[in-house]
């Protein structure tokens, strides 16, 4: 059986707010934020674009990358990708 990768990813909301999450399909992913089917609260504040993304090999990686960096400020969540 083939791992899928997980992905950790920021977009930013047409307000100029971020969001972060997690998927393992990052196309599908976004398409479902474009539609306005992602989250409440992109539906909310509306998709901007994708800024940045990394993949991580299992959920259990992805998903404390992604607690770390929504305890960051918006400065600071760009700067955890570099």
């Amino acid at each position: 059986m083939q791992q899928k990768n997980w992905c950790v990813y920021i977009l930013e909301c047409l307000d100029g707010s971020y969001y972060t999450g997690i998927t393992n399909n990052i196309e599908k992913r976004m398409n479902a934020h474009k539609s306005g089917k992602g989250s409440k609260y992109i539906k909310a504040k509306g998709f901007g674009h994708l800024i940045c993304s990394r993949n991580y090999k299992n959920k259990s990686k992805a998903l404390k990358a992604e607690y770390n960096i929504k305890q960051l400020s918006k400065n600071e969540k760009l700067n955890f990708f570099n």
